[in-house]
C-alpha cells in the first residue's frame, strides 16, 4: 500500500510542479515558484522508491518526506493565492519533516535490504 500511496505522490507532486512553474512563469509570486520547485525535485524520488523497496525504514522515511513536501508546498501556494498561512508554522514543520525524512533514507542505507519490509 505504501508504495502505491508513493507512486501516486510521485504522479501528483510532478503534475502540481510542473502546473504552478507556468504559474510563477505567468506572474506568480516568488513562493509559488519555490512549492513548484521541490514538488518537481521530489517527485522522482517518491517515484523510486515506491517501484524499488529497499526497506522498512526507507518506506517510512519517503512517507514523512511526502508528508513534509505537502505541507512545505502547500503553505507555500497558499500564502501567495489566499494571503494567509496553511497554518502557523506549516512551512517550518514541512520543512523539518523533509529534513528528517532525508535523513532516515539516509539511515535506510546502513541496514540490510528487506529489513521489516
Amino acid at each position: 500500500m505504501a508504495s502505491r500511496l508513493l507512486i501516486f505522490g510521485a504522479g501528483l507532486c510532478g503534475a502540481a510542479g510542473v502546473a504552478l512553474s507556468a504559474v510563477a512563469a505567468h506572474g506568480g509570486a516568488a513562493n509559488t515558484a519555490t512549492a513548484a520547485t521541490f514538488l518537481v525535485v521530489h517527485a522522482p524520488v517518491f517515484l523510486v522508491i515506491g517501484m524499488t523497496v529497499f526497506n522498512a525504514i526507507m518506506r517510512w522515511a519517503a512517507l514523512v518526506l511526502l508528508l513534509g513536501l505537502a505541507l512545505f508546498a502547500g503553505d507555500m501556494v497558499t500564502r501567495d493565492f489566499a494571503d494567509e498561512r496553511l497554518f502557523a508554522m506549516a512551512a517550518p514543520t514541512g520543512g523539518g519533516l523533509m529534513i528528517l525524512g532525508w535523513l532516515g533514507i539516509a539511515l535506510a542505507a546502513l541496514f540490510p535490504r528487506r529489513l521489516l519490509g
